[in-house]
């Protein structure tokens, strides 16, 4: 049996979709169904159901909130939930894939550099350090597990930068966007693939990075990314740096991560424009729910 946590966000909205078009069945669960920090509903959910596998999505992303009013709840989802999840697999034998994030490291990196699998952690925020510790939490909890790191996620299922910039694009003839912020965007549609890319083709557990690819030298800001949004628009795009931005949370300069681990793998990573592309001839599918299948929680 196939378990997905978070299963009506963004990601596991996209993750349903991958395995509906794959005959694949699975349960989709979100807090009404499990309340991944209640502990003992998660071992009497696993007991009851067996899971095999669990694609941990579930997740709190207020990135600026978990600094404040928000900060409890973070650590009881990306700690707590995490936690009790993670004994619970290693426990009944299940194969767990957790969603991280670039925020788990801390320092500046330089431009052109890229974080690697293995680079020391020291998150700066929050978040990051819950999730952080999400991390320790599934790595010791003895069951078999792939972490995965990704940044700057986008798609068509939830609120994310490119509905934001569009929105904003109506009502505004001119943006302004940080461009000292240095990254790769991803669509929820690549991570979605390689999480079953992990599973099916039985790569080595462990710790893997996944964000699109950039062509050779290419540098990305949240700034190209807004230009490539739009490019088609007569919104005029403006760079201009973070500090004319207030964010409670610090923000990484440089989120960078290297790919080298996970293209081994064979895994095909599409450029971050092709899969914009990609996600823009789709469009904001939780406005157009014709154009996709039903959703059913369980299958």
């Amino acid at each position: 049996m196939i378990l997905i946590t978070g299963g009506n966000g963004q990601l596991g909205t996209e993750l349903r979709h991958l395995l509906d078009e794959r005959g694949a069945a699975y349960t989709a669960t979100d807090v009404k169904e499990l309340d991944i920090t209640d502990k003992a509903a998660v071992d009497s959910y696993f007991d009851a159901h067996k899971p095999t596998l669990v694609y941990h999505c579930a997740a709190y992303t207020a990135v600026d909130k978990e600094e404040g009013e928000g900060k409890e709840l973070g650590y009881k989802i990306n700690v707590t939930g995490s936690e009790n999840l993670a004994e619970a697999a290693a426990r009944v034998g299940a194969t767990l894939v957790y969603i991280s994030t670039d925020y788990v490291f801390g320092g500046e990196i330089g431009i052109g550099e890229e974080r690697q699998v293995d680079d020391p952690k020291g998150a700066e925020s929050e978040y990051g350090r819950t999730k952080s510790l999400g991390e320790d939490a599934v790595a010791n909890s003895g069951a078999n597990f792939y972490i995965v790191r990704t940044a700057w996620v986008f798609g068509n299922y939830g609120p994310n930068f490119v509905f934001t910039m569009q929105k904003l694009a109506e009502t505004h003839p001119t943006l302004t966007v940080v461009n000292d912020q240095h990254g790769r965007p991803t669509w929820t549609r690549t991570l979605a693939e390689f999480m079953t890319y992990l599973v099916d083709t039985k790569q080595a557990y462990g710790f893997y990075h996944l964000t699109n690819d950039a062509k050779p030298g290419e540098d990305v800001t949240w700034y190209d990314f807004a230009k490539e949004i739009l490019k088609n628009t007569d919104v005029d795009v403006q760079p201009v740096d973070s500090s004319g931005f207030k964010q409670v949370a610090k923000r990484p300069f440089n989120s960078t991560m290297a790919l080298d681990k996970t293209k081994a793998t064979g895994f095909e990573i599409p450029l971050w424009q092709d899969a914009l592309a990609s996600m823009l001839a789709k469009g904001d599918l939780r406005e157009n729910p014709d154009k996709i299948k039903g959703e059913t929680a369980e299958k």
